[in-house]
């Protein structure tokens, strides 16, 4: 990456923390249409990525629980090591969590699976399918090995607070399927 892409990365990821955290402050309001419109954007896939959410990301956990309760298997996401994809282990509402690297909660048990569907945490997003994380190219690798594998859907989940104009983006940048936000669902 060129150090005026990082640059760019670097300043857009700051404003967007500053506008999720002001959204945060909102998200007994905001969150629960985002997970009516999450469960309805991921109604058809079998096994799905979930996060356990850190900081002020948006919670996707009833989520998770209602596509459960319809009889989606459900997995979360394992840091491995700095330049690994994630691996995705099972997981039910109820199930034991320990902490795993950078605070997030992972699975007790070890029970890998391969999802066909992600919801993916955000810093910001843009309307053609953008995303800017954190900056550890974790999503991007871990789509970029399921994509070679065969279809997956990626669905971004996040505050509309979060969205930019548009965001710098690299070969290596994974786009999203769709982004769910409180205010509307996005597809590309």
């Amino acid at each position: 990456m060129t150090d005026d892409l990082s640059a760019a990365k670097s300043a857009a990821r700051t404003a967007a923390f500053a506008r999720r955290k002001a959204a945060h402050a909102d998200a007994a309001r905001l969150t629960p249409p985002a997970t009516d419109r999450l469960v309805a954007a991921l109604a058809g896939a079998r096994i799905i990525a979930g996060y356990m959410p850190i900081r002020t990301e948006i919670d996707p956990r009833l989520a998770m629980a209602a596509l459960h309760d319809r009889g989606a298997r459900l997995c979360l996401p394992v840091i491995e090591g700095p330049g690994l994809p994630l691996s995705f282990h099972a997981w039910a509402p109820g199930d034991a969590l320990v902490s795993g690297p950078f605070g997030a909660l992972i699975p007790a048990r070890d029970a890998p699976l391969i999802p066909d569907a992600l919801i993916v945490p955000l810093v910001a997003f843009d309307r053609a399918g953008g995303r800017l994380g954190y900056g550890g190219g974790f999503y991007d690798r871990s789509l970029a090995q399921l994509r070679d594998r065969g279809p997956v859907m990626a669905v971004g989940f996040a505050y509309a607070a979060q969205q930019a104009p548009s965001l710098p983006q690299e070969a290596t940048d994974q786009p999203l399927t769709a982004i769910v936000t409180e205010a509307e669902t996005l597809s590309f």
